[in-house]
Formats: C-alpha cells, structure tokens, sequence
C-alpha cells in the first residue's frame, strides 16, 4: 500500500482549483470542505487533500507534494487495484464475518499520512457525525497503521464507553448548489482531556473504530509520519443511510458489497 500510494501520489496533477486545504476547525471545515464541490464529488473517486499552509497565495506548493498531502479520498477502494485488494482480502471478510455482518458494503476509504512536523491534528469527533444512519450503530471504521503509531507521532486517542450516548453533532449536505456545501446540526460537547485514553499500535496493526466512539489524534510533532489506511464498513441489512450525509453512492459507484 506504502509503495502503491508512492506512485498514486509522484502521479498526482492536481489543477489549481482544487488544492483545497484540509481544516479539522468547524468554520474552517464548512469553508474550506463544504464550499468546495471538489471535496462534495470526492466520495466516488480518488482526491487529494492537503496540509494548512502547504501553498503559496498563488496555489504553488511551499513544501515537497508528497509531503503536503493530508490524505488521499475516498474511494481507492473502487478505483485502485492494490487498495481494492486489501479491502476485500479473504482477512477482511472473515474479520467481517466474525463480527456478524450480514451485508457490509464499503462506505468509504482513506490513506492518511499524518506528516511528520506539520501532520494536523483531528479534533474529538464521532464517525457516525458524518456518516449518518438508521439505526444507528450500523458503521464501523477499520484503520490500518502502515506505520508505527506513537504517543508522538500522532497515534489515535478514544473515549472508553462512549459509543454509547448517542451522536451529539451531524453535519448535513446543504441544498445544492448552496455555499457552503455542507452544515451542522447539533454542536460537539466539551470533553474533559482527561477522558481520552491513548492507542498506540505497531505498523500492521488493525484498528476497529465503532461508528459512535468518540475519538481524535493530536499534531504530529515528530519527525515521522504515520501512515494510515482507513475505510468505513456500513452493515446494509435493515439500514438506511442517511440521504443528508456528505457522502452519496452514485450511479458510477453504489457502495460495494465486501463479501466477493
């Protein structure tokens, strides 16, 4: 995947209008997210998000393209045949199956690379705030370290417990056409730090983030990365997807059933 996404990315053009900088800041996120049709088309294809302050005001990169990007969006799972491989790999299906999944389809996928110095934080969030369903319950998030997660390179940090309150934030699609693209609903409680547990993890490691674990990951401070892949699993039997997420299936992409 490492040697994969090496290519992915000394391949990348990315057209001017499109370097849309990545914010985890809820203002910043309807800015720079919601108001760019870039990031709203994303979900059926493979796109480029990057660092805060990796451009120039004239939209030149100030820093090495590889070491700009944030992540890769969200859909390597469809459209790349090494990404698309590990996805379904026999591994994944029967880790799938023994959690129960009737009918998982894959809703989403990400390669996050977590930049050594500069790699931005992810604030506290819940997945299911941005991948919405009902029931809720329903999503589960797999992420993958293809690196060693540390203390200080940015490892993830979770809530114990607290899947179990329900979402406390969505944040929904505006009318089309509409800017910005996208809204909240509902506002992200304070959360007391000192609930937050760290999960360090060795390269290779798998991670299961259920849908409504409250979770977040601080600045990498360190002079490594920590590359990760992630991808959210939906479970479509008795489930609706909530048709205000950000993220649709389209005609060109319905989401793929996991089991092959």
């Amino acid at each position: 995947m490492q040697q994969r996404i090496a290519e992915i990315v000394a391949e990348m053009d990315v057209p001017l209008h499109c370097r849309t900088e990545f914010s985890t800041q809820e203002e910043e996120q309807l800015r720079a997210q919601g108001s760019t049709d870039y990031f709203l088309s994303s979900g059926d294809k493979i796109r480029f998000f990057f660092e805060k302050g990796v451009f120039d005001k004239k939209g030149n990169f100030l820093v090495p393209p590889e070491k700009a990007i944030n992540k890769i969006g969200h859909a390597l799972h469809a459209h790349d045949p090494v990404f698309k491989r590990v996805t379904h790999s026999p591994k994944m299906q029967a880790l799938a199956r023994s959690l129960g999944l009737q009918m998982p389809v894959v809703v989403q996928s990400m390669y996050i690379f977590k930049q050594p110095h500069f790699g931005g934080e992810v604030s506290s969030h819940q997945d299911a705030s941005f991948l919405y369903t009902e029931p809720l319950g329903r999503v589960l998030g797999l992420w993958m370290a293809l690196e060693d997660a540390t203390l200080e390179n940015g490892c993830l940090w979770f809530i114990p417990g607290s899947h179990t309150g329900g979402v406390a934030r969505r944040m929904v699609r505006a009318p089309a056409g509409s800017v910005p693209g996208t809204s909240f609903l509902g506002s992200e409680p304070a959360r007391d730090n000192s609930l937050f547990v760290p999960t360090p993890v060795r390269r290779g490691a798998l991670v299961l983030i259920h849908g409504e674990v409250v979770h977040k990951s601080e600045l990498n401070l360190s002079d490594r990365s920590r590359q990760a892949y992630t991808l959210h699993l939906m479970e479509a039997s008795g489930t609706t997807w909530s048709p205000e997420n950000w993220l649709q299936p389209t005609a060109e992409l319905p989401f793929p059933a996991l089991y092959t």
